[in-house]
């Protein structure tokens, strides 16, 4: 068997595209077993820090924080279940700027084309600390006072 240049750099490249291979998918299945176990868990503050009936934006983050009148949390995504598009705070509740979908304080659909509440992402509350885990947000159907988290 003769071997060329040409038959060496094919061979080359299969190992070296059969290596990156190996790496990437051994490099994926580690880091979403990592990640998996792991919480993410953005502190908001003490809890004493928010006052009752207010609505504090953590747009960096992608959610709002609401303490409602009886000292309840509540974090709601900040993407309209709609299309995706990020919703804006207004005197009513929330509202969406790209298809006019409207949700109450509670995050509840009052208007059209959204079909279902915002997200919500679970609030521990530790220490007197309020932290927000960001790493999945939860889908609802509705409103619950059980969702609230109290400090």
């Amino acid at each position: 068997m003769k071997f060329n240049r040409r038959k060496f750099i094919k061979r080359l490249l299969a190992g070296i595209a059969a290596l990156e291979a190996i790496y990437l998918i051994k490099g994926g299945i580690n880091k979403s077993s990592v990640s998996s176990n792991e919480k993410e868990l953005f502190n908001a503050g003490s809890a004493e820090n928010f006052s009752n009936g207010k609505t504090y934006p953590y747009l960096s983050n992608q959610f709002f924080l609401r303490r409602f009148e009886d000292g309840g949390f509540l974090a709601m995504s900040i993407k309209c279940t709609h299309l995706g598009c990020v919703v804006n705070q207004d005197s009513k509740g929330f509202a969406c700027p790209c298809h006019a979908s409207k949700f109450n304080k509670y995050g509840e659909v009052m208007a059209a084309p959204a079909t279902r509440p915002l997200d919500l992402f679970p609030v521990i509350i530790e220490n007197g600390e309020v932290l927000i885990d960001t790493t999945k947000p939860f889908k609802r159907t509705s409103y619950l006072k059980s969702q609230l988290t109290y400090a």
